[in-house]
C-alpha cells in the first residue's frame, strides 16, 4: 500500500484529491493531510471533509512530525509552500508530486536542483486531455505553424492567483520549441492601444478570469482563408485530480530525477 500526504487538504483542489485517491483501483491511501494552523478543517476526518467515507486520518497542521507517515506528497498549494514541502521531502527522502504553477524560472531550477536527490512529477497539468493536447500542438506547430499566426486563450475562476496558467504557458511552450523560437522573446502578454500590424513570428495570450471556470485553454492557428483550432475544457477538477494520483502512484519507489506528465502517461 502506497501512504499519501496531500498538502492544502480543505482546499478545493485538496478536497478533490482526497475523492480522487478512495476512486482510484490503485493501492493508495491518503495517511495524511495538511491544513494552516488556524483552519476549522483542524482536526477533522479528511474524507468526511471531501464529502466521501470517513478514513479515520485527522487533517494536521502542516508536514512536521509526519514524515513517517507517507511515501509520495501532492501539492496543488502556492509557490511558497510548495517550495517549503518539496525542501521537507528532500529531507526525509520522499517523493512529491507538484502541480502547483506561477514558479519564477529560479524556483523551477530550485524543484530541478531537489529533483536530483529525490523523485519528482512535475505538470503543469495533469489532465490527460491536455497532455494528449501538447502532442497534437507540436504536430500542429510543425505542419502550419509557420504560415499561421498563433494566439492562446485561457480562462480559469475568479481565484486563481497566476496568469497566464502554467497550461497556457506549456502550450507557448511546445509551439515555440516546435517552431524553433524562444518563447521569452516571441511571446506577447496582452495587448492594448494602436499596437500596429502583427509579427507573425509571435505568439499571443489572451486571459479571462471569471465565475468558477475549472480551466479553459485554445490554441487558435489562423491564416488567410482558414483557421485550425486546438481546445481543451475542464468541467471538473478531478481530471487533474486523478492524473495526479495517478502520477503518485507511478512514482512511488522510482529512483531520484525529474519526471513530467508524459513519463506517466506515455511510458
Amino acid at each position: 500500500m502506497i501512504n499519501v500526504a496531500i498538502a492544502g487538504v480543505a482546499g478545493r483542489m485538496g478536497k478533490t484529491l482526497v475523492e480522487a485517491v478512495s476512486l482510484s483501483d490503485a493501492p493508495l491511501k491518503v495517511s495524511v493531510g495538511t491544513v494552516l494552523a488556524d483552519d476549522p478543517a483542524l482536526g477533522q476526518d479528511l474524507g468526511l471533509l471531501a464529502g466521501v467515507a470517513a478514513t479515520g486520518v485527522a487533517a494536521v497542521a502542516g508536514l512536521e512530525d509526519q514524515a513517517s507517515g507517507f511515501d509520495v506528497l501532492i501539492d496543488f498549494t502556492s509557490c511558497a509552500s510548495t517550495l517549503a514541502h518539496l525542501e521537507f521531502c528532500r529531507r526525509h527522502g520522499k517523493a512529491i508530486v507538484i502541480g502547483t504553477t506561477g514558479f519564477s524560472d529560479a524556483e523551477k531550477q530550485q524543484i530541478r536542483d531537489v529533483a536530483q536527490e529525490i523523485p519528482v512529477v512535475f505538470a503543469p497539468n495533469m489532465s490527460v486531455g491536455v497532455n494528449l493536447c501538447l502532442k497534437l500542438l507540436d504536430m500542429a506547430a510543425r505542419v502550419i505553424g509557420e504560415e499561421m499566426d498563433i494566439e492562446i486563450v485561457e480562462a480559469h475562476h475568479r481565484f486563481k492567483k497566476d496568469a497566464p496558467s502554467g497550461t497556457a504557458l506549456r502550450m507557448g511552450e511546445v509551439i515555440a520549441d516546435a517552431l524553433g523560437r524562444d518563447l521569452k522573446e516571441v511571446a506577447v502578454y496582452g495587448r492594448e492601444g494602436i499596437t500596429g500590424e502583427r509579427d507573425s513570428k509571435t505568439i499571443g495570450f489572451a486571459t479571462i478570469r471569471a465565475g468558477d471556470i475549472v480551466g479553459d485553454h485554445t490554441v487558435i492557428f489562423a491564416g488567410p482563408g482558414e483557421r485550425v483550432e486546438i481546445t481543451h475544457k475542464a468541467s471538473s477538477r478531478m481530471t487533474f485530480a486523478k492524473g495526479a494520483v495517478r502520477a503518485a502512484a507511478w512514482l512511488a519507489g522510482k529512483p531520484a530525477g525529474l519526471y513530467s506528465i508524459d513519463d506517466v502517461l506515455f511510458t
